[in-house]
């Protein structure tokens, strides 16, 4: 199996929850972890705990320029990036007839748009070493559509069908891997602005999952041979119906 302590990754969406959680867990087992996210004050925090193997580049992924720094900022504290984990992401969400354009507009450019840049930040490098995997965080909002995820399905249906070509085009070469999570405790749900939303979602706490367990598929498809690449994994609460 693949030795994390043999590992430079970079982590988008780093400074909480499952991107978090990723960086702690790839740090424990001796990995080389560039964190990026918007809040340089958290990956700071986060950064000092886990001391020196662990650095930071605060980015905004919406940025296609910044996603590029990020890449050589990671090459040139690292010397390479072997995974990738395209983990940023917002969820706003709210029913059509409400018209919140702005929030689709948002979960485009983060969720698509974010996926797509670091896609292109790391892919030249990774094809000119012959080497890499990229690991792309979509949901079980990926896999079937509900009341109020119609814009977040389709952004998350998006990372899996961009997912799939990257690995038919990479065959050989790269590893690629789709995590897709159900409810996870993160701070996902804040930025939903629909009220009759947040009720409903609410009740999805109860049940919520730790991050961890989404980082330990992370880890469990990394540390896989060389040659065996783990495509999609969906990681649910046991009590989640859908």
């Amino acid at each position: 199996m693949a030795e994390l302590k043999k590992t430079v990754a970079v982590v988008t969406g780093a400074s909480s929850g499952i991107g978090e959680a990723v960086v702690r867990a790839l740090a424990g087992g001796g990995a080389r972890v560039m964190m990026a996210a918007r809040r340089a004050d958290r990956l700071a925090r986060i950064a000092q705990e886990l001391g020196g193997d662990a650095a930071t580049c605060v980015t905004d992924v919406t940025d296609r320029s910044q996603v590029a720094a990020l890449a050589e900022s990671t090459i040139e504290k690292f010397g390479r990036v072997d995974v990738l984990v395209n983990n940023a992401g917002v969820m706003p969400l709210s029913f059509l007839a409400h018209r919140k354009v702005d929030e689709w507009d948002r979960m485009i450019d983060v969720n698509i748009k974010g996926v797509l840049y670091g896609i292109d930040a790391v892919l030249g490098h990774m094809l000119e070493r012959g080497s890499g995997q990229i690991i792309n965080v979509a949901s079980v909002a990926g896999h079937r559509v509900s009341p109020s995820a119609a814009v977040y399905s389709g952004t998350k249906y998006a990372v899996r069908a961009i997912s799939e070509g990257l690995r038919q085009e990479t065959a050989g070469v790269l590893r690629v891997t789709i995590i897709s999570p159900g409810a996870v405790a993160t701070e996902l749900t804040d930025s939903i602005t629909d009220q009759a939303v947040r009720s409903f979602v609410g009740g999805f706490s109860e049940i919520a999952i730790d991050p961890a367990a989404i980082a330990r598929a992370v880890v469990y498809a990394i540390e896989q041979p060389e040659e065996v690449s783990v495509n999609e994994i969906i990681v649910r609460p046991t009590k989640q119906k859908q």
